[in-house]
């Protein structure tokens, strides 16, 4: 965020940055996220590409957003040199995607001040820096989504203020989830059997109670019943059926019946 930054990046950062001027020895180009200090830096024909360049605007053009990478910086004549061919694959798809999170917190943060009449840099002061101390920014967004707002008080934002971000975060942010679902066939003889089933369903439940996942129980058709899991990834809904379908069965065997589970497609 802007908020946070330094008046001069330093040497080695990844920097988002919107080409301004083309030029044959190179490209001129503003720092975006340096936009309240208006840093801008040059970008030399010689760090844009490893290959030889014959138009320079096969590489680069006017309004083009980049990822480049900081080679050099002159505070005293304010000179920034930048380099597009240091920058990996990799690095290029993560700066942009911490790129798009921080815009996106940035903007919760904004609907927050609107909410409490407060401004940005108060919110984010009162807010921002503990939750970006934290777990980072949009990421501590993503969390109260999924726990609630205990996620916030715990690290001493104020009441007020975390209700207004937890009611934004619910709004603006969806979380896609994914489902792993299973069946569990459980038999019990015994007079109180329905309730011994009951009991197995919820012990199971409250032994992997997990807050980054949501357990779902249906009855099919008796003795057949349904377990759903829905998780962030397949490997975590995976292992949390797993283990539900586990304790389910083995707390009817406990009690004196029969089980097992199969994992549907």
């Amino acid at each position: 965020m802007a908020l946070r930054k330094q008046e001069w990046p330093e040497v080695g950062d990844l920097l988002m940055a919107t080409v301004e001027n083309v030029m044959d020895y190179g490209a001129y180009v503003k720092l975006d996220e340096y936009e309240e200090y208006e840093k801008k830096g040059l970008l030399h024909i010689s760090e844009i590409s490893s290959s030889w360049i014959r138009n320079i605007r096969d590489f680069v053009r006017e309004g083009q957003k980049v990822v480049l990478k900081v080679l050099r910086v002159n505070t005293e004549k304010g000179h920034i040199d930048l380099s597009l061919r240091r920058v990996t694959k990799r690095e290029k798809i993560e700066k942009i995607m911490l790129w798009k999170k921080e815009r996106k917190a940035e903007a919760l943060l904004r609907s927050v001040g609107e909410k409490t009449e407060l401004s940005l840099e108060e919110v984010y002061e009162k807010a921002g820096v503990l939750m970006e101390k934290e777990y980072g920014l949009y990421e501590t967004f993503e969390k109260v989504v999924k726990e609630g707002m205990e996620v916030l008080t715990k690290i001493g934002v104020p009441d007020k203020l975390a209700m207004a971000l937890t009611e934004v975060a619910k709004e603006r942010i969806h979380i896609p989830m994914v489902k792993v679902k299973g069946t569990v066939e459980l038999h019990c003889m015994k007079p109180n059997g329905v309730k011994i089933l009951k009991e197995a369903f919820s012990k199971a439940e409250k032994a992997e109670k997990a807050k980054d996942a949501e357990l779902r129980f249906y009855v099919v058709a008796a003795p057949k019943y349904r377990i759903e899991v829905l998780a962030e990834n397949y490997k975590h809904a995976e292992t949390i059926f797993q283990s539900v379908a586990e304790k389910v069965v083995s707390n009817v065997v406990k009690a004196g019946g029969q089980g097992s589970f199969r994992r549907e497609k």
